[in-house]
């Protein structure tokens, strides 16, 4: 299933896109995309419902129905730190020997298509197309070989940085990382029984049709499975918790020399079988 929610923001509903690529509303069938909803039962609840009995919502998705941020009532936004070895080179720093683990505050989290607006003062906001998981089912220590039997599924992430305030301003990364708008997720959440094989996707960012950034989930330092192992060490994971997973390179950081976001700018990024993402840059 590919699951969203759509309507203006903060008055979104439950949807999921059927075959055709109209989205049905599920507003009848539950509250919101999100917390238990999300689990093994909740999802096999949800599979079980026929699309063509849901009501049709008029529009196109991602051009006249703004879609919003594919899981709502996000609990925990966590994201892993210089997962590609290759990104980690062009940062000019050693790949890590363990997940590098910080948080995204979740009022950043924003629909796949919204407007980015520039923080005022800012000097060097980045782009950063990620993978991300979402947990279905909870738990502390989960062992590895069962880990993404939690995961409810994938969706993009845009992990957008403002690097002078990441790396510059002391402390912890957070500070760059989680100003409004700074965590575009979606268009849609696709449940793992549609993924075949989730380390073997490519990913890719644009601005302003220049490719930016190309890889593959293949070159991940740390595949999913171990990051949500690891997750789970540190804090209970929860239904609907999303964890971004790590850039391939081409960041703006990662030019010589660097180049960063600027107002009129649009960024294009997507992920094989999840969708894309088109942010509108204002200053």
């Amino acid at each position: 299933m590919k699951l969203l929610r759509h309507g203006p923001k903060g008055q979104e509903k439950p949807g999921l896109l059927d075959a055709g690529g109209r989205v049905r509303d599920l507003s009848a069938h539950i509250p919101d995309l999100s917390g238990d909803v999300l689990t093994r039962a909740g999802l096999a609840r949800l599979a079980a419902l026929d699309p063509a009995s849901l009501p049709v919502v008029a529009g196109t998705p991602q051009q006249d129905l703004r879609l919003g941020p594919c899981v709502g009532g996000v609990g925990k936004f966590i994201a892993v730190g210089l997962n590609y070895a290759d990104h980690a080179a062009e940062a000019g720093m050693p790949v890590p020997s363990e997940p590098v683990l910080f948080s995204k505050w979740t009022s950043c989290i924003a629909g796949p298509d919204d407007d980015l607006r520039l923080p005022p003062g800012s000097v060097s906001t980045d782009w950063e197309v990620e993978l991300g998981i979402v947990i279905g089912d909870g738990g502390s220590d989960i062992p590895q070989d069962s880990a993404l039997d939690h995961v409810a599924g994938y969706c993009v992430v845009n992990d957008i940085s403002e690097r002078d305030w990441q790396i510059n301003r002391g402390g912890t990364w957070d500070k760059g990382k989680g100003y409004d708008g700074f965590g575009p997720i979606g268009p849609w959440l696709v449940t793992s029984d549609e993924i075949p094989d989730i380390a073997d996707l490519t990913l890719w960012l644009e601005v302003d049709g220049q490719r930016r950034q190309h890889g593959s989930t293949a070159t991940m330092v740390f595949g999913p499975a171990e990051i949500v192992a690891y997750c789970s060490r540190f804090t209970r994971l929860m239904p609907g918790d999303v964890i971004t997973t790590g850039t391939p390179p081409g960041v703006g950081m990662g030019q010589k020399p660097p180049v960063y976001l600027r107002g009129g700018q649009v960024m294009r990024l997507g992920i094989d079988g999840l969708g894309q993402q088109t942010q509108r840059v204002l200053a």
